[in-house]
């Protein structure tokens, strides 16, 4: 039981938890989650943390199937800009280990925004805190979970 499933459990709100055998050599976790749980890979979202220009974090959540658009992402955040964020500050801060970071459970709660995308889907999946863990919910209770707004966020 991760921090992410035990934050969806507290709250009460409907999900399901899908776990699949995660392979190493794996190039994107995201496409391999969707692949392996046969699902559409346009609601598998991942996980991005960035550094705002005031050294603050935020997490991005896009489809696997597309790139985060930093200065959306900055937009969102009301920043000038914004970076991928060190490795090591992403784990430190969400207590999860990359490939493995998930919206719910983290740490140090972090601003986070959903591409609107996920809007248009009943459910939506995450990591649900580790690598072959995804939780699936409904993108308002993912919203409300993290404390999220919707943005547009994918680069084009």
């Amino acid at each position: 039981m991760t921090p992410g499933i035990l934050a969806a459990k507290k709250a009460k709100i409907s999900y399901t938890v899908h776990e699949y055998e995660h392979d190493p050599s794996a190039e994107s976790y995201g496409n391999e989650a969707a692949d392996k749980m046969g699902v559409d890979p346009n609601r598998v979202f991942k996980t991005l943390v960035v550094a705002l220009d005031n050294k603050e974090l935020a997490v991005g959540l896009v489809p696997v199937t597309s790139m985060l658009s930093l200065k959306l992402i900055a937009k969102a955040a009301k920043a000038k800009k914004a970076g991928m964020a060190d490795k090591q500050m992403v784990q430190r801060s969400t207590g999860y280990v990359l490939g493995g970071v998930s919206p719910l459970g983290q740490k140090k709660r972090l601003k986070t925004f959903i591409d609107a995308t996920a809007e248009q889907y009943d459910t939506v999946f995450v990591s649900a805190g580790k690598r072959g863990l995804e939780i699936e919910l409904a993108p308002a209770d993912l919203a409300t979970l993290t404390g999220a707004g919707f943005a547009d966020l994918q680069q084009d």
